[in-house]
């Protein structure tokens, strides 16, 4: 039904200004970090789509802009967002859209079946990544081998005992 990742997904998912309702709905159910907001989406459409942080970010700063949510610092580098009454009244003014767009993202979620969780996916794809991109760098050397292969087997021994 979907696919996974890219911009092809964005414009099956969301239309202009969506995915600003879908972040700010999140914001107000509880204040959420953008790493945050970003896996609260494919968790809500059963991994067939994340939005990248090139997408997240610039809308939660445009948000701000607007007066809908307000930033705190967090712990680190990571800045809490939390929804403003303004925000909260273009939620409530929006809510036959967003309804729309919350119930889109539940069939996706539904049509995912019983295939595996979107953090399992997102794991396997990210260590699967960065064994490429390692390998991508050049040769390893005998130690570098030896740590690769044992965090390998680590993990597979781990996943056999889950």
């Amino acid at each position: 039904m979907f696919g996974r990742g890219g911009r092809g997904d964005l414009a099956r998912f969301f239309a202009h200004g969506d995915l600003r309702l879908v972040i700010l709905h999140l914001i107000a159910e509880k204040p959420r970090h953008g790493y945050e907001i970003i896996k609260a989406i494919e968790e809500r459409v059963g991994g067939a789509y994340s939005p990248s942080p090139g997408t997240v970010y610039p809308t939660l700063t445009l948000l701000e802009e607007l007066g809908h949510v307000t930033v705190t610092p967090g712990e680190g580098t990571k800045r809490l967002h939390t929804i403003t009454p303004e925000g909260q009244s273009v939620l409530d003014g929006n809510r036959p859209i967003l309804d729309a767009i919350l119930a889109r993202m539940a069939e996706a979620e539904a049509a995912r079946g019983d295939g595996p969780p979107p953090s399992v996916v997102r794991a396997q794809e990210g260590l699967k990544l960065a064994l490429q991109m390692r390998l991508a760098r050049g040769p390893l050397s005998a130690e570098q081998a030896a740590a690769v292969t044992a965090a390998l087997e680590a993990a597979t021994a781990a996943v056999e005992q889950a």
